[in-house]
């Protein structure tokens, strides 16, 4: 037998992309409660009482405040739970998504 040491050959691991991302919006309304806008929060993003309450004023200063960042399915879900959380309360409740950039 040789003493020539013989190496494995390294596999390559192909890169995976990450999927693309994808922001919650909350837009704010003049009419749904500041209450009920923080137990959807709490309940569809679980979030804390706390950061629930800051996403909501934000959004009611500013118009518009991202609540998360998830892949585009996950965001179109919670999304879309979220605002028929409003709907079915009779409240105007709206949170869309956007691409993050």
């Amino acid at each position: 037998m040789s003493d020539i040491d013989v190496k494995p050959e390294t596999i390559a691991k192909p890169k995976t992309k990450r999927p693309p991302l994808h922001k919650v919006i909350l837009l704010n309304d003049d009419y749904t409660p500041r209450e009920f806008v923080v137990v959807v929060l709490k309940a569809v993003f679980h979030t804390t009482e706390d950061q629930a309450y800051d996403i909501m004023l934000t959004a009611h200063q500013r118009g518009a405040c991202v609540v998360a960042v998830f892949t585009r399915e996950i965001a179109e879900t919670k999304a879309t739970e979220a605002t028929d959380l409003g709907r079915r309360a009779g409240h105007p409740l709206t949170f869309t998504t956007e691409p993050e950039e």
